[in-house]
């Protein structure tokens, strides 16, 4: 079918091209998009409504019904849509959705989204204004458990799909689409990574785009290019058989309590640098254009710091805030006790003593060295008489988006179609998620496609989704196929995108 190239579209950050009927195609295909949208509003939200009715909490057993209820529902949707393969994936927890629509184009670039349609626990009495699960629209805002986290965001994909093959003329995507919809993601993701082993030919894509994120604000779209990985531990510390006497045996003994004490001071040198021989390794740095990116953005550190519930900011010398939350590793004491915890005094040297340490990691670290560096480091400090067990768990690999790349560009340029032109800014995320699981396993880059903003309450009583919000991301999508197969072939033409 002919059709205008999809590679007219202005990527953000460019200057408009100089040809009145490029631009005139591009205007025009973005109205038919709108008008879409709005022909099929109503009924998208009405079906979006229907989804959020299912309770699917996967970390409460008695819900596991619901949850697989939720992926046979989205199964239903997707086929609805047009995605002529959509199936429910098991795992040895809760089920997964995959669905796939080919392009019917030779050439066509492969794109996987991701999402997860499980949902965080949520009750009346939390403070809920409303039944939860009885989603409620006010003021230009749907009120429901899942609404932002993430069944609004993993849905609008279906009518962006759908409008970008009515605006464009086509009867399939301009790319290779496929959708990976998690069942755990809000219970640790327990199965995620052997899934995605598992069945790793049928995911292959060029591209991942996650889509379980947010924006700055309302007034300011950014995409996130990155999320920090995770390594976290737990000590326990042994002396004595039993409680001593302090009287008795203190001062001459090892003391579990104090060594506890000792390994957390030794954490941190007098900068705020985490002081773990090695834990710098490889670590991705920062350069000038990226500070000055995060600069960019319109942050206000007191009401930052109110959100955090918190009196001052503290961190690692030389970097600002939110350099330190989005791009700069860090080691926290997560618990730490041992010893008499009762009303008054009790003198004596504990039997025991124990700490919980996580470790976010940025691009360039290996949760493998990390874990490596902290047992030397620990082995280093405990002293002889003190008998100890260090237990890591299941480790998140971080990931990173270079700015350089062409399927970013084409994002944030298919967001700042959306935006009316708005220029779209580049944030990262301090937090870990799966995303860096599909990274490795595919060796693929990811990016990421969120409308979500903070004041949607991820996780909190009375969560929402903007609805205006939510239909730029409609809109998004439904530029973005078009425009991403054409930076990939672009790329491809020109020299291999950078992973």
């Amino acid at each position: 079918m002919s059709q205008t190239p999809d590679s007219a579209v202005r990527p953000a950050g460019t200057e408009p091209g100089t040809e009145t009927g490029i631009e005139t195609a591009a205007e025009t295909r973005t109205q038919a998009v709108r008008a879409y949208i709005d022909r099929h509003r109503s009924a998208f939200l009405d079906d979006l409504a229907e989804w959020l009715r299912i309770p699917s909490v996967s970390g409460q057993p008695e819900r596991a019904g619901d949850v697989r209820r939720s992926a046979e529902w989205l199964v239903g949707a997707l086929r609805e849509t047009g995605f002529p393969t959509a199936e429910v994936w098991e795992t040895a927890g809760a089920p997964a959705v995959f669905a796939e629509w080919p392009s019917g184009e030779p050439d066509a670039p492969t794109v996987l989204v991701y999402g997860h349609h499980d949902v965080q626990p949520a009750a009346r009495e939390d403070g809920w204004h409303t039944d939860p699960f009885e989603p409620v629209v006010v003021g230009g805002r749907m009120y429901a458990r899942g609404a932002a986290d993430d069944k609004g965001q993993v849905f609008f994909h279906t009518l962006g799909v759908r409008a970008h093959l009515a605006a464009t003329g086509r009867t399939a995507p301009a790319v290779n689409l496929k959708l990976l919809v998690e069942g755990e993601e809000e219970s640790g993701s327990t199965h995620f990574r052997a899934l995605v082993e598992r069945e790793a030919a049928r995911l292959a894509a060029d591209v991942v785009i996650v889509s379980d994120t947010g924006m700055w604000s309302e007034t300011t779209p950014t995409v996130c290019t990155g999320m920090r990985g995770v390594a976290d531990c737990e000590i326990d510390l042994f002396g004595p058989d039993q409680d001593i006497h302090s009287g008795s045996f203190g001062g001459a003994v090892p003391n579990p309590a104090t060594v506890a004490g000792r390994i957390v001071a030794a954490l941190h040198d007098a900068d705020e640098r985490v002081a773990i021989p090695g834990f710098y390794e490889g670590v991705t740095e920062l350069s000038e254009a990226e500070r000055a990116l995060v600069a960019e953005l319109p942050f206000d550190e007191d009401a930052w710091l109110a959100t955090a519930r918190s009196h001052g900011t503290l961190g690692e010398s030389g970097f600002s805030t939110l350099e330190r939350v989005w791009a700069r590793p860090t080691a926290e004491v997560n618990g730490i006790g041992g010893g008499y915890q009762g009303p008054g005094g009790k003198t004596i040297v504990p039997a025991s003593a124990h700490l919980k340490l996580s470790f976010r990691l940025v691009a360039g670290q290996d949760p493998d060295r990390i874990e490596s560096a902290v047992r030397a480091w620990l082995a280093g400090l405990v002293p002889a008489g003190i008998r100890y067990e260090i237990v890591f768990g299941a480790p998140t690999r971080p990931c990173l988006t270079p700015l350089d790349h062409p399927a970013l560009k084409a994002v944030a340029g298919a967001m700042s179609r959306a935006f009316d032109g708005a220029k779209v800014r580049y944030t990262r995320e301090g937090g870990s998620g799966p995303a860096a699981d599909l990274q490795d396993v595919l060796g693929a880059p990811v990016l990421f496609l969120g409308i979500s903003v903070p004041s949607d309450g991820w996780h909190a009583p009375n969560e929402k989704i903007e609805l205006g919000l939510l239909m730029k991301g409609v809109e998004t999508t439904a530029h973005l196929w078009g425009d991403l197969a054409a930076a990939l072939h672009d790329a491809e033409r020109t020299g291999p995108a950078r992973p």
